[in-house]
């Protein structure tokens, strides 16, 4: 009788599905908590940026009633008082400023400049920093040597300090900067949301942040530039250009993208405190460093809420994009 000979049970290997670059990495954002928290912070201020004019329609140059000058938030009122003031308790949820402006519904829209400000900017600095380090990068030699010392300069300076400088220099009434604005003032709804002055503290925080994406950019094209993938490319007589923006710019993505989306909490960060110093967004536009400003006589006079929504919205704004990062 032949012996029967038993096999062990070999394991399957079962293929996993691949996913590409950008599924992976909203698989990667979606498991964290921080991403998640993140995530739905910046989707609830883009909602509130696109829609908040149709929702709530505002006029800051009509919004004054003196007779509700520095008044706190509604709910805290007591009945005698809403009575008095012919207010109720939802009337005025964040109180009222120096003018009796509503302040709840002047933080609201302050979020549409303090988005396209920080887009903008940031926007302007990755297209002109990853630019400049590609090319350092790339190219080598005397070329890498300039764009590096441009960058080491301007990084010796801080960042607040040279913002201001720039912004100084770009007002005027003949400015390059003004030129640029006068012809971006006739597209539809840029007036509404910029003026002079914060188009030239959006500009002054852009090029501010350019060395930071030059140098990721920079040194992320040196690690590649040697890769066989790129040598291989060179062999078969593909353009420099091509190759930069074909095969090295996809891969300095990554990098570029957290840190713009880093970035974006410093250039409101920056542009509140250039308003704050009376160089951004000017009066009676609703910008929360503008807030700010106008709010810091009042501190000392027990007016806790004037600074406080504006601050607050700043604070959960950056917190943010910050945890997105």
């Amino acid at each position: 009788m032949a012996a029967v000979t038993q096999t062990a049970p070999r394991r399957v290997e079962t293929e996993r599905p691949q996913r590409s670059l950008w599924g992976d990495a909203w698989r990667r954002l979606i498991d964290s908590s921080a991403g998640r928290i993140g995530l739905a912070m910046t989707v609830l201020l883009i909602l509130l940026a696109l829609f908040i004019n149709l929702l709530l329609p505002y006029n800051p140059a009509r919004d004054r009633n003196l007779r509700l000058r520095l008044q706190p938030p509604s709910m805290l009122m007591d009945q005698p008082t809403q009575q008095r003031l012919k207010v109720d308790t939802w009337s005025y949820p964040f109180g009222t400023d120096e003018l009796g402006r509503n302040l709840f519904v002047r933080v609201l829209h302050g979020a549409p400049i303090s988005l396209t400000v920080g887009i903008f900017s940031v926007a302007f600095a990755v297209f002109f920093g990853a630019l400049l380090g590609m090319v350092a990068g790339y190219v080598g030699g005397w070329v890498d040597n300039v764009a590096v010392g441009i960058m080491d300069i301007m990084l010796s300076f801080p960042s607040i300090l040279l913002a201001i400088a720039i912004t100084t220099a770009a007002s005027g009434p003949d400015t390059f900067s003004t030129r640029i604005f006068n012809s971006l003032a006739t597209v539809p709804g840029i007036g509404r949301v910029l003026d002079q002055q914060l188009f030239n503290a959006m500009i002054a925080v852009g090029i501010v942040e350019i060395p930071i994406f030059g140098r990721i950019t920079r040194a992320t094209v040196i690690a590649l530039r040697n890769q066989e993938f790129v040598t291989a490319a060179r062999a078969t007589g593909v353009t420099g250009n091509r190759i930069l923006f074909r095969h090295i710019l996809p891969n300095s993505l990554a990098p570029l993208l957290v840190q713009a989306t880093l970035t974006m909490a410093t250039a409101i960060i920056s542009v509140a405190a250039l308003g704050f110093l009376g160089l951004g967004a000017q009066p009676p536009r609703p910008e929360w460093g503008t807030m700010l400003a106008g709010a810091r006589d009042y501190v000392v006079q027990g007016k806790w809420w004037y600074p406080a929504f504006p601050g607050l919205a700043i604070i959960i704004t950056v917190l943010g994009f910050n945890l997105l990062g």
